[in-house]
């Protein structure tokens, strides 16, 4: 029977993390498994339980939100560990991509019985730093300026907080001149924003990248031009759908490697954390990652 370590993160709201754990972790241990639960003191804390568990040839359950999933994912990419994600956060973006219920007892049967398959995560570094590994998506602009509203939101919470944080971020965002290096091949753009995608979600629930896919090895680059404030808010409406690829304001691009420059301090983020500015450099690593979905 299965062992499992869940790894809960107190910082992302531990009465949501502890409750969806309870609900799942019950049907598991009622169907035989072993479930053992640690809480993590911060994200590096975390990623460092999560890698000790795999040590032991557990299967690791990142309980939280984006931030943690992609945290934890990051840490077990290329060592063979197998991961599971029990959603609890505001956006749950990279469970949405993979099909996740939200419903505790499907949940547990995919826990349970499904065979762990290979999931693509993404290489990514800033100049000077060492390299860090996300599951998701990369973003440089002023999605990434939402992103860094809505985590500092303290009245608001799930998608409330994207969508209070996003018009904020649009009130005084100004136009950046991008220059994005796509395999080698180098392409010049001015608006909103770059997203370097592996999933096609980001922002609790907007459908950015339709078309990417967390197993096919590449990475699509979606592009949102200028354009005037009340169409870009229109365009943001047309993400529930994935409508806003009609508009000629958004470009999509397709490679392994992506390299985004601007010509300002404009900020970048990966799965829901934003701490840093451009340029970045995103780099897809395919099938490294072993997950239960």
């Amino acid at each position: 029977m299965r062992q499992f370590t869940a790894i809960v993160n107190p910082t992302a709201g531990a009465d949501t993390g502890a409750g969806a754990l309870q609900r799942v972790g019950r049907l598991l241990r009622q169907a035989g498994a072993a479930l053992e639960t640690v809480h993590s003191r911060s994200l590096a804390h975390a990623q460092d339980l999560a890698r000790r568990a795999g040590d032991r040839g557990r299967i690791v359950l990142a309980v939280g939100g984006d931030g943690i999933a992609g945290g934890i994912g990051g840490a077990l990419s290329g060592t063979g560990t197998v991961l599971g994600l029990v959603p609890a956060g505001r956006g749950n973006d990279f469970a949405r991509a993979l099909g996740l219920p939200a419903e505790p007892s499907a949940l547990a049967r995919i826990l349970l019985r499904h065979e762990p398959k290979a999931v693509d995560t993404i290489e990514v570094r800033r100049d000077g730093t060492p390299r860090t590994v996300v599951l998701g998506s990369v973003y440089a602009g002023v999605d990434a300026l939402a992103n860094r509203y809505a985590n500092r939101a303290r009245l608001l919470r799930g998608a409330a907080s994207y969508y209070a944080g996003g018009l904020r971020a649009v009130a005084g965002w100004r136009h950046a001149a991008y220059r994005i290096t796509v395999d080698g091949t180098v392409h010049r753009h001015r608006g909103y924003t770059v997203v370097a995608a592996n999933s096609a979600y980001y922002g609790s629930g907007r459908m950015i990248a339709p078309g990417a896919r967390v197993d096919d090895g590449m990475l699509d680059v979606v592009l949102i031009a200028a354009a005037p404030r009340r169409l870009f808010f229109a365009l943001m409406n047309e993400l529930k759908t994935g409508r806003h690829l009609a508009r000629p304001e958004v470009r999509v691009l397709r490679g392994r490697t992506v390299r985004i420059e601007a010509d300002r301090a404009v900020p970048w983020g990966a799965d829901g954390e934003v701490d840093a500015v451009l340029p970045v450099t995103a780099r897809v690593l395919p099938g490294a990652l072993r997950m239960l979905y």
